[in-house]
């Protein structure tokens, strides 16, 4: 089930609403002033690895996550990763 994050147009309330299915998104009430003028939002999203990966933030804080980046990779601080 899709979890998509909203922002109340009236109130400026953010807020998450689980829909049962991505085709036939429910209508959305604000959970504060009960508004339906609600516009969703790009929200970020986290990805794990798995055990045993090499992109962990412990060697990429260390500068060794191997993880090419015209930006100067994890050394500068600018992989994505830490």
């Amino acid at each position: 089930m899709p979890i998509f994050e909203y922002q109340c147009e009236e109130c400026n309330t953010k807020h998450e609403v689980l829909h049962k299915s991505s085709l036939h998104l429910e209508e959305v009430t604000c959970p504060r002033c009960n508004s339906k003028n609600n516009k969703k939002l790009l929200s970020t999203f986290s990805a794990s690895m798995g055990e045993g990966s090499n992109y962990s933030g412990s060697s990429c804080e260390s500068g060794n996550c191997d993880i090419p980046s015209p930006s100067g990779g994890c050394s500068s601080g600018l992989c994505g990763l830490n």
